[in-house]
């Protein structure tokens, strides 16, 4: 089977091998030469020709139409002196065979035509009452050249199959290695909507309290440093359980996909878990907050020293795009309160639900693009390029867009739209 299935033009050492076949070929003739009685014994013309019939099969699978003709070169004139017929019909055979193995349908027909005429003709005359002797002869020619065809259909068959196995192979390691990828961008936008928003409200509560220490140390204001360092171990605290949920996650055996390519978990039993991520999310394990975490979000931009104002109009949003608008909200917070440069900043936060379309504005009135301190400018210059390209995937997700730059005035805008379900007409 495995020489049936290899392509004979470029198989390997196939010179070598028909050499081989060709020894054991002439071999054959040899005995049907001296055991078969169908003709005249063989003299040296005979033999002579019956060698020439042999030595062109070296090179079958090279050039198979020539080597046909130098057989039948030999052959014809073989049986015109009427030698025994028997001998050169296995090199005849290999050589019909071999063109309609390695050529198509139509060369084989033609072949056909070409080898059946000259035989009938020459057989007409040496056997003109032999008309079993000619179907006998044209049943054998016909069946090897079907036997060629037939090997040329299968090998072209198992190869194809091959092939697709091949490209199947190939496919599934493509879509690992796409799932890999999306796994790791994932990660990353997890690990950053932790680490950045926990880090950005440490510090700010720790500027807090330096600022108490430093600002009239006659006067402590303990209750305010107390207030900022009990604010500090609640965002650790927060942070230390995200952090260990993402971990976990990351070594779960089975873990839900959701329709936005957000994960969903569920809270163990008795681990007293609640729902939340970033900015005023609650430590605990469970599904990715949605709308409903928003006024968190908002409370802890409070205490980081912005005000804001916050506007949801949208009702039955399905989980994926509630947790995308979510987490562009905690980014868009995130980004006000850590580059606003300014103490009185004002933060207006403003979701609406219309035309199958969830609108998600953040935009503040901190310090303008032209300063340092400003979003804008940050984002123009490389700062907290992740979180914006965070926002954009995380739009993205869900089939939605997202758009930020500066303000109309002055501050920093994000808007994001993202589509929601079509509901199926009852």
């Amino acid at each position: 089977m495995a020489v049936v299935n290899r392509d004979p033009l470029t198989a390997p050492h196939r010179t070598r091998n028909d050499a081989f076949l060709t020894a054991g070929v002439a071999v054959l003739a040899v005995v049907l030469a001296l055991l078969v009685d169908d003709g005249l014994p063989l003299g040296p013309p005979g033999w002579a020709l019956l060698t020439g019939a042999h030595v062109p099969l070296v090179w079958r699978r090279s050039r198979p139409l020539l080597v046909l003709f130098a057989v039948a070169a030999c052959v014809t004139p073989y049986h015109v002196l009427d030698y025994n017929h028997a001998v050169p019909i296995p090199a005849t055979l290999l050589a019909l065979y071999t063109v309609a193995a390695t050529g198509t349908v139509r060369r084989s027909l033609l072949t056909a035509v070409v080898v059946l005429g000259p035989t009938l003709i020459i057989n007409s005359f040496t056997n003109p009452d032999g008309a079993l002797e000619l179907l006998r002869i044209s049943g054998w020619v016909i069946a090897v050249l079907f036997f060629g065809v037939d090997a040329r259909f299968y090998r072209q068959y198992v190869a194809s199959i091959v092939e697709r196995a091949e490209r199947a192979e190939r496919t599934r390691e493509e879509e690992a290695r796409r799932r890999v990828v999306e796994e790791r961008l994932r990660i990353a936008r997890d690990l950053h909507d932790l680490l950045a928003h926990s880090i950005t409200l440490i510090g700010v509560r720790t500027s807090v309290a330096a600022h108490v220490l430093t600002a009239d140390p006659d006067r402590l204001d303990r209750k305010a440093v107390a207030q900022a360092l009990d604010d500090i171990a609640e965002t650790c605290r927060t942070a230390r359980g995200e952090l260990r949920t993402t971990l976990e996650v990351l070594r779960a055996d089975e873990v839900g996909v959701s329709a936005g390519g957000e994960r969903e978990w569920v809270a163990e039993p008795g681990s007293g878990a609640s729902s939340g991520s970033g900015l005023g999310s609650p430590e605990g394990r469970g599904p990715l907050p949605g709308l409903d975490g928003l006024g968190a979000l908002a409370e802890a931009a409070r205490v980081a020293g912005a005000e804001v104002e916050l506007s949801v109009h949208a009702d039955g949003v399905p989980p994926s795009v509630g947790a995308a608008a979510y987490r562009i909200v905690q980014e868009a917070l995130t980004n006000a309160v850590r580059h606003g440069g300014r103490d009185d900043l004002t933060v207006r936060v403003g979701l609406r639900a219309a035309e199958g379309t969830l609108r998600v504005t953040v935009a503040d009135d901190g310090a303008g693009p032209g300063t340092v301190h400003g979003v804008g400018s940050a984002v123009r210059n490389g700062v907290g390029r992740f979180g914006l390209v965070g926002m954009r995937e995380r739009a993205r997700s869900v089939g939605g867009t997202l758009d930020a730059g500066p303000g109309p005035t002055v501050g920093f805008e994000v808007t994001a739209e993202l589509p929601l379900p079509r509901e199926e007409p009852s």
